[in-house]
């Protein structure tokens, strides 16, 4: 059953402009050869340099990207930027010579690690499903285990494959970048906007929280009833083997969570959990998980901030009771970035979530 939780860019050629030629040729400037140079169109600016660069250098290694901004050989107006930079119209790119291994470029017969495989971008966009859809932007309900983007041992994810899918015609520039993020484990609810006005205006709404996002969860123990409201700064930090965290620390970022409990269960096997409605009002990393997980109750399933030794015992190596993290985006409400009509969009919880719901003996949400 789907409940009302409220109610109560396209890749561009290396030789070519990120405006485009109108003849379908480069715009180079280049004073040595090899060397390109890119002006931002209106459609593009706004966008943070290395997003930008991500995007459209298909094949070249974010290590790569990341090394170009940090020593310079990328400028912008003649200048060095950091990888913060936001591009804007009129801006001139410098992008220096790139040359790709045999074992990138496919001229050995094998597909470039770095570029997209059609197939396995079909069979990502078809477990993708489209809740909304207009020309301005797109809500879609992410799936658990597949990441936003690709990067760090992804190969790609939900913005690279409903990129390639959705390539427009050639000689016509594709518009998609993401509106917010989720993390890899949590499913549900996202935007991306079709326009870069769309983008602009739907991050004014998440920046002066006009955009409401509620989320569901299933975490470990009996939550108190008193406990409405999360007020706890979060830090990031990096541990000895690179892997990043966030926990709650005095001088992190300000972070605030409403939190309302749904229904509280006790199960034979799993003892005491809750089921909530999470809602951030603040948008930091991996905030509603650690924002739990400190109150001494933790997210059924959790990879990172959870009860392992519990998780295991009823996962999949177990009774198979919880299969991935419980923690689903519901709904969004927002403004619509051309009509200015309020939208409620809601993704019901896929059949792993409901399976363990299901298990839990809960009651239909509403």
């Amino acid at each position: 059953m789907t409940a009302n939780p409220f109610d109560s860019a396209s890749k561009l050629p290396l030789s070519g402009s990120a405006r485009g030629s109108p003849a379908g040729g480069p715009e180079s400037r280049g004073s040595s050869p090899g060397v390109q140079q890119w002006t931002v169109g209106p459609e593009q600016a706004g966008q943070r340099i290395d997003n930008f660069l991500l995007t459209r250098l298909k094949g070249v290694p974010k290590t790569r990207i990341y090394r170009m901004l940090r020593t310079g050989e990328v400028r912008v107006n003649g200048g060095r930027i950091g990888s913060d930079y936001r591009i804007e119209e009129g801006d001139v790119l410098r992008i220096p010579p790139l040359r790709l291994p045999a074992s990138m470029d496919g001229s050995d017969g094998s597909q470039s690690r770095g570029a997209i495989q059609p197939g396995l971008a079909k069979s990502v966009a078809a477990r993708i499903n489209v809740i909304f859809e207009d020309e301005f932007f797109i809500a879609i309900d992410k799936p658990a285990g597949l990441a936003v983007h690709g990067g760090s041992g992804v190969k790609l994810g939900v913005i690279e494959a409903l990129r390639q899918v959705r390539q427009p015609e050639a000689g016509r520039e594709l518009f998609l970048e993401l509106v917010h993020r989720l993390d890899r484990e949590t499913s549900g609810l996202m935007l991306l906007a079709k326009r870069r006005s769309s983008l602009t205006e739907f991050h004014r709404q998440l920046r002066e929280g006009q955009m409401r996002k509620r989320y569901l969860a299933v975490v470990w123990g009996s939550w108190p009833q008193a406990c409405d409201r999360i007020d706890a700064p979060l830090h990031k930090w990096v541990n000895a083997r690179g892997e990043r965290w966030v926990r709650i620390q005095e001088g992190g970022q300000a972070a605030i969570t409403k939190v309302r409990v749904l229904q509280q269960l006790d199960h034979p096997l799993l003892g005491a959990v809750s089921v909530l409605q999470c809602e951030p009002l603040t948008g930091r990393t991996h905030q509603l998980r650690v924002h739990l997980a400190g109150q001494g109750h933790p997210i059924l399933g959790d990879p990172k901030y959870g009860v392992h030794e519990r998780d295991d015992a009823v996962g999949p190596k177990g009774p198979g009771l919880i299969t991935r993290m419980a923690l689903h985006a519901w709904s969004l409400r927002l403004t619509h970035p051309n009509t200015g009509e309020a939208l409620i969009l809601t993704a019901p919880v896929g059949q792993e979530f409901q399976n363990l719901l299901n298990t839990l003996g809960a009651k239909p949400l509403r």
